[in-house]
């Protein structure tokens, strides 16, 4: 197996039985996710009584933290029962910088049919009232949150320095990095792509807000994941993807830090 290289041979005796672990691996992670979000309700909803599911986005981001590592631990264990390990599947091309710059560029054409999904399932939903419609469907008042900003604030660098450095390479080996390349060896790539894509996509309705915004949810993501698949099948390698993965979760999980930094220097309202 090259470095880099994301799909290895697999010996044709061994495609069925790749095949399975890696729907099992698909089906384990999302039975985590479902499993750590509403256990992160449960303890809120035990704190502060009317707080409703799911939680907010940092308690959210933190509860993932034993998922990731539990996912990233299962993913080497595949791999090393195949003779490979998880450096191998994060293995840079040239260099890393050039991974890095690709990485960039694949934030920028993956989130114009991740925004269009969002936009064509809203109008799906709610027609012309669509724009007005965005206040109620992806804020949640009654959402559980840390009530205090001092540890609203140390939670969010917790979540920050947690969520992105293990959730990107961690989706990104379970998803694109074995599932996919199994499944193609053992179905073939399109159906293979597009399952993975589904499984990435409802990975992600246990982290929406309101009803109306997992089905949302669900097709956005499912359309990211499909940009990434195609991205990673066209490569052959996971790490440039992974460092869009990164960088998208490195953004969307900053307001969980600066958003208490305002309100302790008084910039904002609490």
């Amino acid at each position: 197996m090259k470095q880099g290289q994301v799909v290895p041979p697999v010996r044709r005796l061994d495609v069925g039985a790749v095949g399975r672990r890696a729907t099992c691996l698909l089906l384990a992670r999302i039975g985590m996710v479902a499993a750590a979000t509403v256990a992160a309700w449960l303890i809120m909803r035990a704190v502060d009584g009317t707080a409703t599911f799911p939680s907010s986005p940092m308690l959210a981001s933190l509860s993932l933290i034993p998922v990731n590592i539990a996912s990233l631990l299962l993913v080497s264990r595949l791999l090393r029962s195949e003779g490979s390990n998880l450096r191998s599947l994060f293995a840079p091309g040239r260099s890393v910088l050039r991974d890095a710059g690709w990485g960039l560029l694949w934030i920028a054409v993956l989130y114009i049919p991740f925004v269009l999904a969002v936009m064509a399932t809203m109008w799906v939903l709610h027609g012309s009232g669509m724009f007005d419609a965005f206040a109620t469907v992806f804020y949640d008042p009654d959402a559980a949150t840390i009530a205090s900003p001092a540890w609203s604030l140390i939670l969010g660098i917790l979540a920050v320095v947690t969520f992105a450095p293990l959730n990107a390479p961690a989706e990104e080996a379970v998803y694109r990095g074995y599932a996919q390349s199994r499944l193609s060896a053992s179905w073939s790539p399109w159906p293979a792509m597009l399952v993975c894509s589904l499984a990435f996509g409802a990975q992600h309705a246990f982290f929406a807000p309101t009803t109306d915004a997992m089905v949302v949810y669900v097709v956005a993501f499912t359309v990211w994941g499909l940009g990434s698949a195609l991205i990673v099948r066209a490569q052959g390698r996971l790490l440039p993807i992974t460092i869009a993965h990164l960088l998208v979760n490195l953004m969307t999980s900053s307001p969980a830090v600066v958003f208490p930094v305002l309100v302790l220097t008084g910039v904002v309202q609490y």
